[in-house]
């Protein structure tokens, strides 16, 4: 075997499969192709019923088994059926990426309790909901692995974004105290901590400051690598996290931003 197909084996995905939260944009839908590009089949899970079955025929272009679910990742109910589903679409579950995510730019005095709820539920209960549901089957198959999408918040604070650091900060250590529980069952559990990535989610926190977005991008990316990140800057990350290149890889924070925690 050349040197060439050893690592093209290692990065390999093929005949696994990975279920991708907030898929329908963003940082989800370009974590999904890749991932497909290293040859997994994909299940896509969002609450955007417009935009996630046009990424699910994307990403069966690039050849890959692919297959969208309407899911509300902040309903235990929702996430418990649709994993059954998943399930027996596909059989094994390998690989698990919870990225879907909302912000509110407010401090603690300006958010309301449902606002508060709100973000809690989806950037941190979900992760909670979603490895609930698949480690018990990623156990039967031998192992898997989770990778969770935190942020440079998670590690540090930021301003007017109370909800959306205290959610992102759980996930780093829920993260951490998952990688305890189950290596030994063979599931690596690891977080990416992306700095500002440009996509909706972006546009909307600058609209939210109440802030120009070009203005907004050129303040974001004031750090050593001189740029606002890509998806496929994170989804990179996810792939390496996600592959036989990170084998001996658990509870690690990867954080992605272009230095600008340094």
């Amino acid at each position: 075997m050349s040197v060439h197909s050893k690592i093209l084996n290692l990065i390999s995905l093929e005949s696994k499969t990975a279920i991708v939260t907030g898929a329908a944009s963003g940082i989800g839908s370009s974590v999904a192709r890749r991932l497909a590009e290293a040859g997994a089949n994909i299940a896509l899970l969002d609450i955007d019923e417009q935009r996630g079955p046009k990424v699910e025929k994307e990403i069966q272009q690039l050849g890959a088994k692919a297959k969208f679910y309407a899911c509300d990742v902040s309903l235990y109910s929702d996430c418990e059926s649709v994993i059954d589903g998943v399930s027996k679409e596909f059989g094994n579950l390998d690989i698990l990426v919870n990225n879907a995510g909302v912000i509110s730019r407010k401090d603690i005095v300006e958010l309301s309790e449902e606002e508060w709820d709100h973000v809690l539920r989806i950037n941190l209960k979900s992760v909670y909901q979603l490895s609930h549901s698949v480690i018990p089957r990623m156990v039967q198959n031998g192992g898997g692995s989770i990778v969770n999408i935190g942020s440079g918040w998670g590690i540090k604070g930021g301003p007017k974004a109370i909800a959306y650091c205290a959610s992102k900060g759980g996930v780093v250590n829920l993260t951490r105290a998952m990688a305890i529980d189950h290596g030994k069952q063979g599931i690596r559990v690891n977080c990416v901590c992306p700095g500002d990535v440009h996509t909706a989610l972006l546009e909307r926190e600058a609209a939210q400051m109440h802030q120009d977005f070009d203005s907004f991008l050129v303040e974001a990316a004031d750090r050593p690598i001189p740029r606002v990140g890509s998806p496929e800057d994170v989804a990179n990350a996810v792939l390496f996290l996600a592959c036989e290149l990170s084998s001996w890889v658990t509870g690690s924070v990867f954080v992605v931003d272009g230095g600008g925690l340094a």
